[in-house]
């Protein structure tokens, strides 16, 4: 079953809008084609979409010397209604948050998070990328950089150490990141599984004492991969103009109890989740979390978030947004 909603994951895209700004039209250029439409990976990166866009978007608006004197390592993204994105950031995270703060401002969820399928519109700027607040350009090698940086912090936090992800050839690291390039979902796995837990179906019942997490695999058994033998699941909650709340998020307590989602948000939000709820009750929270463009359960366990909702670099990202 993780298998399938790890496929899931994978195969999940956002519909995104692309504009150039205004200041980036010259006078001359065709204004009725300042938009372009993409439905991206949400496990992808903006870097990877510069080709297309260049192609469908840049190179038809602009004229051709305009376009040529282009230097994609000046190009920065911004939403529509402010902000500048994160290119470290998977696509999925970016808009999920762009959703999370659409709803603080505007009340953008009536009812269901679930039900809205809206494009995130970016604006595209062609020059001036505001160095204090993009942290990397937009290479593909400082992108790889980051991505590799994100996945061993993720497997020191699982196992305690960072001996998976240190411990692959050179091969194998240079597969898992040409398997999200590539957006291919067997090669991608066929070394990440390698260092992602696996839910075990016989992890221990409530009340139970936990498996020991071992950060060196060695013994041979299952249980030193199971995603409850995980010293912590490697998770960050995302609020609204606000920086993410990281902390040791471990997948049972000391008396062997699973930890939930409610759990979690119960402790660091208690005032939008108190006793595991949204703000005002079950069947019509005032506050929702999302993963992976979904609201789960909010008794969905911890330990099985980490193994099948987690992104690509490893990371389980829980945008918190508000409704009416």
């Amino acid at each position: 079953m993780v298998s399938l909603f790890r496929q899931l994951v994978w195969e999940g895209t956002v519909p995104i809008a692309i504009k150039l700004a205004p200041t980036s039209l010259p006078t001359s250029s065709d204004r009725p084609l300042d938009t372009y439409f993409i439905q991206a990976p949400r496990i992808s990166y903006l870097p990877f979409l510069i080709p297309e866009i260049r192609k469908n978007l840049c190179d038809l608006v602009l004229d051709e010397t305009s376009a040529a004197a282009l230097r994609e390592e000046d190009w920065w993204f911004e939403a529509e209604n402010g902000g500048v994105m994160k290119w470290h950031w998977p696509i999925g995270l970016l808009y999920d948050a762009h959703l999370a703060a659409a709803s603080a401002a505007e009340s953008y969820f009536p009812a269901s998070s679930s039900t809205l399928t809206a494009p995130m519109t970016l604006l595209l700027h062609l020059t001036n990328p505001p160095t204090d607040k993009l942290l990397m350009t937009p290479s593909l090698e400082t992108l790889k950089s980051s991505f590799m940086s994100q996945s061993k912090e993720a497997d020191f936090l699982r196992w305690g150490s960072t001996r998976r992800m240190t411990g692959l050839r050179k091969t194998e690291q240079d597969g898992l990141w040409d398997g999200i390039r590539e957006h291919n979902f067997d090669n991608f796995w066929k070394v990440a599984s390698k260092i992602f837990p696996n839910p075990n179906p016989l992890s221990p019942s409530l009340g139970s004492t936990p498996p020991t997490p071992n950060p060196d695999g060695a013994g041979g058994g299952v249980t030193t991969n199971d995603a409850y033998a995980v010293r912590s699941v490697p998770l960050r909650l995302f609020l609204p103009d606000a920086p993410a709340i990281q902390d040791l998020y471990p997948p049972v307590t000391d008396s062997g109890i699973h930890i939930t989602l409610g759990d979690l948000l119960t402790t660091h939000l208690p005032l939008l989740f108190p006793n595991g709820k949204g703000m005002q009750s079950a069947s019509f929270p005032a506050a929702y979390a999302m993963v992976q463009g979904i609201e789960p359960p909010l008794d969905a366990e911890v330990g099985w978030l980490g193994a099948s909702l987690a992104g690509a670099d490893g990371w389980v990202n829980v945008c918190v947004g508000l409704r009416a």
